[in-house]
């Protein structure tokens, strides 16, 4: 039996207990996690010219000081994002479960699809607006 890479993708522009709880629940589901992580311009485009928050070096680097991930990569656009699920053809692709009657990118090349709910309380969308 090989290796059974778990992916999930976003922005990760500021770290908090629902991003944790996502890559433990993944890394669980299989023996490795990649996690794909959106540019520093495909984050501005996506959420405005005030994102990211963390600049990606930053964004990276947090991301691969976590226990549960083994790979870290980065993806400027829907196609980039694409490309790399193609390459790593997980068994399982985690996505929030606000996708869930979306298009996920990505999922012909998965061999599972699995949603995970987000934790109430914790976006950092919701992080960023309570500073304001």
């Amino acid at each position: 039996m090989g290796e059974k890479i778990i992916w999930t993708n976003g922005c990760f522009d500021i770290l908090h207990i629902g991003h944790i709880e996502l890559f433990k629940y993944a890394k669980s589901l299989g023996s490795k996690l990649y996690v794909g992580i959106d540019s520093d311009e495909k984050v501005k485009k996506d959420k405005g010219k005030d994102r990211p928050f963390n600049k990606l070096n930053d964004r990276v680097k947090m991301l691969e000081s976590i226990k549960y991930i083994d790979k870290v990569s980065i993806f400027d656009s829907t196609e980039g994002l694409e490309d790399l699920i193609q390459k790593y053809k997980p068994y399982i692709l985690i996505i929030g479960s606000d996708w869930q009657s979306k298009t996920v990118v990505g999922e012909q090349y998965a061999q599972h699809v699995r949603f995970f709910d987000r934790i109430d309380g914790y976006s950092t969308t919701d992080i960023l607006e309570r500073k304001k």
